[in-house]
């Protein structure tokens, strides 16, 4: 498997980082003293907002259930054919490919890197994990970013998993810590009561709400209410999201 790294820990104003470059793994995970926590992630097209609820990019469906060549145990690169969606040079990675189809089913790869995507047309996709069980033409293999890469703000209708709060403005490309744990000044819609759960709304982009039984299928529970909530105000939120 890929190599595992201790936690580093966040000293204050590094919670506040708005950086072009890389400086972490994708999905690090980094800690305060007070015992907050976030997640290191990069950020889509749009600029995240301060106190907004942010979601993982949403996966792309032609490059999911695709059909692998013969793949050798051991193997750590393989000609890969994605459906007719393109995408950028490495856009996988640090993500996963997964085998949903036996030969292979149920495992997890991590990504090294590859080239451009050109829609329909092979490239070479490298892996950090060596291949565990053979792949062949019966198998079925699809790709994931990580979590917390080009992550956006969570729309009305999520298309991914919840990864976190913007702690910050954090600019489109650029790279920051997203809070997932611990207190967060959050955007509210509605008026939740103190102590009550909340979810990502269904009516604000990048808000929270109150928990509902009719919202519970579609929606992810991201935290508690530590005051009285006041619509469009950013109000204190226990986050606990990871």
């Amino acid at each position: 498997m890929a190599g595992m790294v201790s936690e580093p820990q966040v000293f204050y104003g590094d919670t506040w980082t708005n950086d072009a470059t890389q400086r972490h793994p994708l999905g690090t995970r980094a800690y305060t003293k007070d015992g907050r926590r976030f997640r290191y992630g990069s950020v889509g097209a749009a600029d995240l907002v301060a106190g907004n609820l942010i979601q993982s990019a949403a996966p792309i469906a032609n490059h999911l259930a695709n059909t692998p060549p013969t793949v050798a145990i051991g193997a750590t690169s393989f000609s890969y054919t994605p459906g007719a969606t393109a995408g950028a040079a490495n856009l996988y990675a640090e993500g996963y490919l997964q085998v949903d189809t036996t030969p292979g089913n149920g495992y997890t790869y991590q990504v090294s890197g590859h080239a451009a995507i050109t829609s329909a047309t092979a490239f070479t996709l490298r892996l950090l994990d060596a291949i565990q069980v053979a792949l062949t033409g019966s198998s079925a293999v699809g790709l994931k970013h990580n979590l917390y890469k080009n992550v956006i703000q969570c729309p009305t209708t999520k298309t991914g998993p919840v990864v976190g709060f913007a702690p910050t403005i954090i600019s489109a490309s650029n790279y920051g810590w997203l809070h997932t744990w611990g207190i967060v000044s959050a955007l509210i819609n509605g008026t939740p009561a103190v102590t009550a759960p909340v979810v990502n709304s269904a009516t604000t982009a990048g808000a929270v709400d109150v928990w509902s039984a009719a919202a519970q299928p579609t929606s992810s529970l991201v935290g508690e209410m530590c005051q009285i909530g006041v619509s469009t105000k950013n109000n204190f939120v226990f986050a606990k999201i990871d």
